[in-house]
């Protein structure tokens, strides 16, 4: 990288910060389930003395990172890389990233941010301004609900009471008991909610073919993931069926964008500050989804405080969003989250774009102290 005028980086920092989900919450998904989150922050430090704030929001069973890799990645790969290099231009520190390590999009992502919202600090406007935004201040936000009986009536009182008006239903176990669970949300929920059902890949072509078609009796919004993330044509034959198929595990970066673009696979993408490696990537999944015709919403992977603020930013610097709402949730899904001074304003229908510089927000107290 030339030698660039600018703040340069002085020292990258790790801490972690644990949490666990309302037991409401918790979302039994068809490979695991999420029910506590240890993830690893990042604090970046210029030689100005600005800081910058990031989160690895990642879970082993979702990329193969968690708090062990992404602490040991972080430390011992890209931090040290870094280090008296100009924090200006970021892209190319992604570009370096991926040089130097493969795959590990989330501990990659929560490198970005910290450098992202080092950069907003550093000029006094807001990470969404920097990505080419802000085109709204605000986002529409849904939740997830699971479980079956008394699970999904306590976790959708837990929801509701929240303020969640709108929700996803995780199904792709059990066609059977993924046909009862969705209508017994709908139910719940009313006949007015949106609501729509996430497989995460977990059914059989055929079996999405028989079941996508029982859940819209129960007016079902969308369905995301049905089919392995690999199946681009069973992604097409389902939304053949005509109900809005949103592709989540089959997109990481832009170029899987062009592939199920191409294809025909989706109508809507699901785009994740995670899984883009970087926060101008997920802006350019965004882009190029419109480009060839799609929506994106914007995926959750049970974010604490900074990697919602993440989301909001990334969120409110696309020019196009899908109607579906979004899974930015943030504190809502823990007993208690201690990762920011002051919550992002969340209110279970809209997720408000802070003011300030940078991110926007603050990490607490507790977190400063603990980063090494």
């Amino acid at each position: 990288m030339p030698d660039l005028p600018g703040p340069r980086i002085a020292a990258v920092e790790t801490t972690t910060v644990s949490a666990r989900a309302k037991a409401g919450l918790k979302v039994r998904g068809q490979r695991v389930v999420h029910d506590a989150s240890t993830f690893t922050l990042v604090r970046v430090v210029t030689d100005e003395g600005v800081e910058g704030f990031g989160e690895v929001s990642a879970t082993a069973a979702w990329s193969g990172e968690d708090a062990v890799t992404a602490t040991h990645f972080v430390r011992d790969v890209l931090g040290p890389g870094l280090l008296g290099k100009p924090l200006a231009p970021i892209a190319a520190h992604a570009t370096e990233f991926d040089r130097v390590l493969r795959g590990n999009w989330f501990t990659k992502a929560g490198v970005s941010t910290a450098l992202w919202d080092a950069l907003g600090r550093t000029q006094g406007v807001s990470v969404a301004e920097l990505l080419g935004g802000p085109y709204r201040r605000e986002v529409p936000v849904k939740i997830s609900l699971s479980g079956d009986g008394d699970d999904l009536c306590d976790g959708y009182e837990t929801a509701f009471g929240l303020g969640f008006r709108s929700f996803k239903v995780k199904v792709g176990r059990d066609a059977e008991a993924d046909v009862a669970r969705f209508a017994l949300a709908r139910e719940l929920a009313g006949d007015d909610a949106l609501l729509g059902a996430d497989a995460n890949g977990g059914w059989s072509l055929s079996v999405a073919l028989e079941t996508v078609p029982r859940l819209a009796e129960s007016h079902l919004a969308f369905i995301e993931q049905p089919v392995h993330p690999d199946d681009l044509e069973g992604l097409r034959d389902v939304r053949a069926l005509g109900v809005p198929l949103v592709a989540d595990e089959s997109v990481y970066s832009p170029a899987d964008v062009g592939r199920i673009g191409r294809m025909g696979a989706a109508d809507v993408v699901s785009v994740y500050v995670g899984k883009s490696a970087a926060l101008e990537r997920a802006i350019e999944c965004a882009r190029l989804a419109r480009e060839l015709g799609m929506d994106a919403v914007i995926g959750a992977n049970g974010e604490m405080g900074i990697g919602a603020a993440a989301q909001l930013h990334v969120a409110c610097a696309c020019e196009h969003l899908s109607e579906i709402p979004h899974g930015i949730i943030g504190h809502h899904f823990y007993e208690e989250d201690v990762s920011l001074a002051v919550p992002l304003d969340i209110d279970g229908l809209v997720a408000r774009l802070p003011d300030g510089p940078g991110l926007g927000v603050e990490p607490s107290d507790e977190v400063r102290r603990s980063f090494t």
